[in-house]
């Protein structure tokens, strides 16, 4: 190897090396940090303690905000994976003029209109319909922002399974609501599961609409609270902070690790699944 390619190696290997630190060094102080008597914001190994765990168990703030949370993920998760579901399985079946323009419409409009830039005509519509300081209304509004995406990824799932299967059930009497249930629904099975991890992490970790739209404290979830954990001199409170965090990360994961070793996850007609 001449001078100049194991400099460019070296150089490589470095660059590799700052980037994979910058992405490790976090998640080495969450993994560490919550069984430290101390904890700082460096990483490094712990005093073992489960202190930190039992203080924010005795803390009925955090534990019923992570509840909340559960609400709010299986609420709007259930929604979108049902709604969802139908919608793909009426546009892939049923030609409609524009149905194509349609789906790309409502897909643009969902990336460039984001929850942010339509907060203010979100919040004037739970206001008019009652559903400020409601769980419902947040689920409702989460779903709203969620679906136009799901509809476009289920469809490609949904247009790749055989119409052959559902004209044989058909020809033996099958209802429609029978074909959904026993033939269509288990051949899109890792769309849905895909759909429902993606639905439920994204609104775990969203916090402008809960905040905006949720007065009561006992009704905030995890992301919401967790900005409170602070010590009475105004100083985050980085022992209940990470425990927090990991607590609150491990769910999604533990999710995110059934579904990948239920189904997998591959690439497949340029869609995920």
């Amino acid at each position: 190897m001449t001078p100049g390619r194991a400099a460019g190696a070296v150089l490589r290997y470095t660059a590799l090396a700052a980037v994979l630190g910058f992405f490790a060094l976090p998640l080495l102080w969450l993994a560490f940090a919550p069984f430290d008597r101390a904890p700082s914001v460096a990483a490094s190994l712990p005093r073992f303690t489960l202190d930190n765990f039992r203080e924010l168990l005795d803390n009925e703030n955090a534990v019923r905000s992570l509840r909340n949370s559960l609400l709010l993920a299986a609420g709007t998760g259930g929604i979108v994976v049902a709604f969802a579901a139908s919608a793909a399985y009426a546009l892939s079946r049923v030609r409609l003029p524009g149905r194509d323009a349609l789906l790309y419409a409502l897909l643009l409009l969902s990336s460039i209109v984001t929850g942010t830039a339509a907060m203010v005509p979100l919040f004037n519509l739970a206001y008019e319909l009652d559903l400020i300081d409601s769980r419902l209304g947040v689920v409702l509004v989460l779903s709203g922002g969620l679906l136009p995406s799901a509809i476009f990824i289920l469809k490609d799932f949904t247009d790749t399974t055989p119409r052959s299967y559902e004209e044989s059930a058909r020809v033996f009497g099958a209802s429609p609501l029978q074909i959904v249930a026993h033939i269509v629904v288990p051949l899109i099975r890792p769309g849905l599961a895909t759909i429902a991890v993606w639905s439920v992490a994204q609104v775990w970790g969203n916090f402008l609409i809960p905040f905006l739209l949720l007065r009561s404290p006992e009704k905030s979830p995890a992301a919401v609270v967790m900005y409170t954990f602070y010590t009475e001199g105004g100083q985050p409170d980085l022992a209940l902070i990470s425990t927090f965090s990991l607590l609150y990360s491990l769910p999604v994961v533990a999710m995110f690790l059934f579904v990948s070793s239920r189904y997998g996850f591959r690439f497949h007609g340029g869609i995920k699944h």
